[in-house]
């Protein structure tokens, strides 16, 4: 695996904002890059940003195609089509749904 200190990978996600780039530019996997994140305890750049989900979510709501979001901000297009996967209406009424029917069983 390549040798790659912990700062060094948060400066290489800054200027990279892939794993898989990240990748490329050491040539590994991008599965090698997110070992070492794991690793070093390092949050991936599209955990813990809803504001940008939710805004990403109403861009393709709106008609945006994919490749136009991922360009936006600066992310993969299987990353992008994670994200608006993950924060689509449909699985956010699943969520709520969910929490309901837990609630309910207590």
């Amino acid at each position: 695996m390549a040798r790659i200190s912990k700062s060094d990978l948060i400066k290489l996600q800054k200027k990279y904002h892939t794993d898989a780039r990240i990748g490329e530019e050491f040539g590994i996997t991008r599965q090698a890059v997110h070992q070492l994140r794991k690793k070093y305890n390092i949050e991936s750049r599209t955990a813990g940003n809803p504001e940008r989900n939710k805004e990403m979510a109403g861009l393709r709501a709106a008609g945006r195609s994919v490749d136009a979001i991922s360009k936006k901000f600066k992310l993969s297009i299987p990353q992008t089509y994670r994200i608006l996967k993950e924060n689509s209406p449909k699985k956010a009424a699943k969520k709520s749904a969910a929490k309901k029917t837990a609630k309910k069983k207590k």
